[in-house]
């Protein structure tokens, strides 16, 4: 008898952490199967028909060396509904681009068959790689912000978001560092099974939300240039002195360069202009000490270079996603008391 399930794809590679790909496989198989044997006592049907696929179908270890048997190469896997593309760790330098091009031509023809095609965290690389988020918002690990910024400026990566839905018409959903796949597992059922099963496959795996996003968790990329060594000077003096009144002014002194010049290399170099890099380095310097010291916060503003502690409040919301208090009271070791 035809199976007529949806039929969701896991594409997966020796660089995808077995968290992600079983977790992903778990938490689907589970929808509409689990939650009746839990409460009612009898096991109902899984909704949905969960495939893992490869490039060549051929078994392999994963990170951390744990066993992954494809069901299927991606070019015997038959018709399907939706992909996800599993995290495929690589170097925030520089992606492996001819390991993600194998699979760009698969990817583009499900594309252009209506075939809703998502990602977890490096996931997104493989789409851009083919093209797919050209043009588009994505999401991925904000760890990659800088390698999209070079190497895919034509996709817009949302640094702060765990779920991006914004491209859900054109058949692309993406989702942020790979916990986030959670939420992607829950979003898939709520489409293809509806907002019932999402909720209970949610209580039976006890699944809650980034509902801060990612940018609590992000941290500056504090590599130096390797192709500039008058900015990578820069961001070391920097480093070291960010707390000074008018830093950009500084190393633009240090740099020997007029100040067009040297915000066009610091951007190149970077990925970022001169001030938001200053901004980064000192609200990173403040999530160390709110999460190290019991300072009080207008005191901890003014030894990061904020002379105005309504500033530091606006600056450290807009790259942390939340006041420092609430950092403080999220992330701080315990500081024991006299």
């Amino acid at each position: 008898m035809p199976d007529h399930r949806p039929r969701i794809a896991l594409l997966t590679a020796p660089s995808t952490s077995a968290a992600v790909l079983y977790g992903l496989y778990d938490v689907l198989m589970s929808a509409g199967a689990v939650f009746p044997d839990m409460t009612l006592g009898k096991p109902g049907t899984e909704a949905l028909d969960i495939r893992i696929v490869s490039l060549d179908g051929q078994a392999f270890r994963c990170l951390g060396n744990v066993l992954v048997e494809p069901h299927h190469s991606i070019a015997d896997l038959g018709p399907v509904d939706a992909v996800v593309i599993c995290d495929m760790y690589s170097s925030i330098h520089q992606p492996p681009r001819e390991d993600y091009a194998a699979f760009s031509c698969w990817l583009t023809s499900l594309h252009s068959d209506g075939v809703l095609l998502t990602s977890v965290c490096s996931g997104a690389l493989v789409l851009a790689e083919a093209g797919l988020l050209n043009g588009r918002e994505a999401a991925s690990h904000w760890a990659y912000a800088e390698l999209f910024s070079r190497v895919y400026p034509l996709a817009k990566l949302r640094r702060d978001s765990i779920l991006c839905l914004s491209a859900e018409a054109q058949g692309i959903v993406t989702a942020g560092g790979v916990t986030s796949w959670q939420e992607l597992a829950l979003y898939l059922i709520a489409r293809f099974c509806g907002a019932p099963a999402a909720r209970e496959t949610a209580k039976v795996h006890l699944l809650a939300g980034h509902e801060g996003g990612q940018l609590p968790f992000a941290a500056i990329n504090r590599c130096r240039s390797s192709s500039d060594r008058i900015i990578a000077r820069c961001q070391e003096w920097v480093a070291l002195n960010y707390q000074e009144a008018n830093p950009v002014q500084r190393m633009v002194e240090i740099a020997g360069l007029n100040t067009r010049t040297f915000a066009r290399r610091f951007r190149a170099a970077t990925g970022n202009t001169p001030i938001d890099y200053v901004q980064q380095v000192r609200i990173e310097e403040a999530k160390q000490m709110l999460e190290t010291t019991a300072h009080p916060i207008d005191d901890l503003s003014n030894s990061v270079g904020y002379l105005d502690p309504a500033a530091f409040r606006r600056t450290f919301r807009k790259l942390a996603g939340m006041t420092p208090a609430e950092y403080r009271r999220r992330f701080a070791n315990p500081v024991p008391s006299n």
